[in-house]
């Protein structure tokens, strides 16, 4: 043999015969006796006291996995028996965490280049007690050395695995305690069938918190055309739900359960295998399901699951997502919620979802991001056909025993008209918003036909806008803008109005004498306030009111069909059961400091002028109006006698002035002090060259020019 190939024998025999020496040493060392370092190390390294109980060991494992020559290479398997981490001295539990064991194998080759790499970590039977205390103190979060020069070693996890289990949280931040128990199913469950059982699950709870209605909708939802698109790839299909859990406990101080399934290992690094979640939770009256995948948790990955909520109101999932939400009637949604999760802010899109509100269908697409100064909510929202007594919670107009289904504790007082229910303006300022909402239909009653409703909501620092808000309504439109202030207290507002050829005949279609009315209705509100209630708006509101009604006819079944019920009354008092024709209705209201006072109100009907004077005071709900009707002509016999409007909004008090019929008819208004408001009136009157002069026009002429209304017949005739 020559001398170059005995060197090369000699150095291959010492390296294997070094690499049997070294095998055998592992092999044979006793690693109990590094205990000592490691629970020293490990607990330098977290901030608390680290401890194994029970035997350290190594054994060699085969990676089959792998391909090639690395699936014959033997790979070092580590296993820790009986380990504990150690509580902050503030908590209520001694321990952090326990564990039956703890194995990982270990990847010899990466620690050449500092790299620890971990492919594999096993927790057997982990118990975990989280907690955090009232001064925002938490277990969770370990305190790390500080050291200004970097480590030149990484450490890599590869997968986690475990077995049943149990976790614990006691939050008293959050009002929230929690046990949560997890355990092997019998037999592993595919995807699909828990994605089905999933939807059932959805529909039955619509049906049981909404109505059959919502649990069709629902329905949909799950077997749209979008949702049939958003198919999860072969991976998320191709997982198994091996586990089950379930919780107990309070969460916000309310009654919390759920039950749950979820996958065996949690890839921590790969973006190609999903992990398998399913979850159904109640909280209070609240309902939560979901079935979906999570990927690639380590570096915050993605989220794809079918959600579905139900309960009592919508307002009840602010605590549980941090997603400001209006007070609604109970409500039922299902759709798909995907999620991009990652280290400057989170992005949640719930796509396609379809539900019920009430008696309203809801549908559209909602994102949630967080990462900026505060949150935001922005999506578009349709309903097919709304049921306009659904808007009612919104501002706090719904009967008493709603408003305690849904959680409210301010009960309407009996005596009060508007709604006293305060605005969650804490809420407003958890978050931003920028959402659009179309309402097709609007159901209300037959008689007053709201076409339709759209609206831009955007939510900036507590200040909520809705700009346009905008009603089709028969044949016409109100378009208009709100402004809500909740950054302050009292919260300021603005609202202004603008309706424009609202048509009579389509206005009431039951009603026989609307029929052949050829008149319509425009008007105009603007309104500064300050409160924090619909009640406080209008009690301290300032501004203005403007309303004109041409050509028209009113009678006391109308007004009652409307729920007018002053009107009722004081039409009932004026003129009998009759249908009264009406030439011109004309309304300027001044209001200071909610108190509405009278400018010009005026009827100009085919028997008389009927002149309305005084106040409605919106902070105490009083009112203070005299009724004087000025006859045309010898139909003063037809007439009552001038009235008073006394007592409030909600009981109206309406009699018959004292005094001789003579009086009354010299004592009338003189015209000449509203010529300023006449004129003002005026620009509500929109030209139309198609048709003969409006009425209105007429009769506001008399009054600006005449300093009383000298009218010997029909301002109707006039107009012709």
């Amino acid at each position: 043999m020559k001398r170059r190939g005995k060197v090369i024998a000699w150095i291959v025999g010492t390296l294997v015969a070094l690499l049997a020496v070294l095998v055998l040493v592992v092999a044979l060392f006793d690693w109990n006796r590094l205990k000592p370092f490691i629970d020293d190390k490990v607990s330098q390294a977290i901030g608390r006291p680290f401890t194994i109980h029970g035997d350290l060991s190594l054994a060699w494992h085969r990676e089959r996995s792998k391909s090639g020559w690395r699936s014959w290479l033997p790979w070092p398997q580590f296993t820790a028996r009986d380990i504990t981490i150690g509580n902050p001295a503030w908590a209520k539990q001694p321990q952090f965490a326990q564990l039956d064991a703890l194995r990982f194998r270990l990847s010899p080759l990466p620690l050449l280049a500092h790299r620890i790499k971990v492919p594999s970590l096993q927790l057997v039977q982990p118990s975990i007690d989280l907690e955090r205390d009232g001064k925002g103190r938490d277990n969770w979060t370990f305190t790390l050395p500080h050291n200004d020069k970097p480590s030149s070693w990484s450490l890599q996890l590869g997968e986690l695995g475990f077995d049943q289990g149990r976790i614990g949280l006691d939050d008293a931040a959050t009002h929230t305690d929690l046990k949560i128990v997890v355990e092997p199913l019998q037999q592993a469950i595919p995807y699909d069938q828990i994605v089905a059982e999933n939807d059932k699950a959805a529909q039955a709870q619509a049906r049981d918190t909404v109505d059959a209605a919502a649990s069709k909708a629902v329905a949909r939802a799950a077997t749209s055309k979008d949702d049939r698109e958003q198919k999860p790839d072969e991976a998320a299909r191709g997982t198994r739900y091996q586990f089950r859990w379930t919780a107990s406990g309070h969460y916000q101080g309310a009654v919390a359960k759920g039950t749950g399934r979820i996958g065996a290992v949690l890839a921590l690094q790969s973006s190609s295998r999903p992990f398998p979640v399913q979850a159904r939770v109640q909280v209070g009256d609240t309902h939560i399901g979901l079935a979906g995948t999570l990927t690639d948790p380590l570096h915050l990955g993605a989220l794809d699951l079918h959600l579905w909520f139900a309960g009592t109101s919508m307002a009840k999932l602010y605590p549980l997502l941090g997603v400001t939400l209006p007070d609604t009637r109970p409500y039922a949604t299902r759709g798909r919620l995907s999620a991009t999760l990652g280290d400057h802010g989170n992005q949640f899109r719930y796509r396609h979802f379809r539900g019920r509100v009430g008696s309203s269908d809801l549908s559209g697409d909602l994102a949630f991001a967080t990462g900026g100064a505060r949150p935001k909510l922005t999506g578009d929202m349709q309903s097919q056909t709304l049921e306009f007594s659904d808007l009612a919670p919104l501002i706090g107009a719904d009967d008493n025993g709603e408003k305690k289904q849904r959680g409210d504790g301010t009960p309407q007082p009996a005596g009060k008209a508007l709604p006293v229910e305060q605005f969650r303006t804490d809420r407003w300022q958890a978050m931003d918003a920028d959402v659009t909402f179309a309402a097709k239909h609007i159901e209300h009653v037959k008689a007053l036909p709201i076409d339709s409703l759209s609206t831009h909501l955007v939510m900036d620092a507590g200040k909520l806008t809705l700009d346009p808000l905008a009603f089709g309504l028969a044949g016409g439109k109100v378009d208009g803008r709100l402004v809500l202030d909740g950054s302050h207290s009292p919260m300021p507002g603005q609202i202004q109005l603008d309706a424009r050829h609202i048509k009579l005949k389509a206005l009431f279609p039951e009603f026989d004498a609307m029929r052949t009315s050829l008149g319509e209705i425009n008007g105009r509100a603007d309104l500064d306030a300050k409160g924090n209630s619909v009640a406080a708006l209008l009690g301290s509101a300032d501004g203005e009111l403007k309303l004109l009604m041409n050509d028209g006819a009113v009678s006391k079944n109308l007004l009652e069909t409307a729920g007018l019920n002053v009107g009722n009354i004081i039409l009932g008092k004026l003129f009998g059961d009759r249908t009264v024709e009406i030439n011109c209705a004309a309304t300027d209201l001044k209001a200071t400091e909610g108190l509405f006072r009278t400018q010009l109100f005026v009827f100009d009907t085919k028997d008389a002028v009927i002149n309305v004077d005084g106040t409605v005071n919106m902070s105490n709900e009083k009112l203070d109006l005299d009724v004087k009707p000025q006859t045309k002509g010898l139909r003063i016999l037809s007439l009552r006698s001038p009235l008073y409007v006394r007592g409030t909004l909600k009981d109206p008090d309406v009699g018959v002035q004292a005094g001789p019929l003579a009086l009354r008819a010299g004592g009338a208004v003189a015209l000449g002090t509203v010529a300023a408001p006449a004129a003002a009136l005026l620009a509500l009157i929109s030209p139309n060259h198609d048709q003969p002069e409006n009425t209105c026009q007429v009769v506001l002429q008399q009054l600006r020019s005449a300093g009383k209304l000298k009218v010997s017949e029909p301002a109707r005739q006039r107009a012709k």
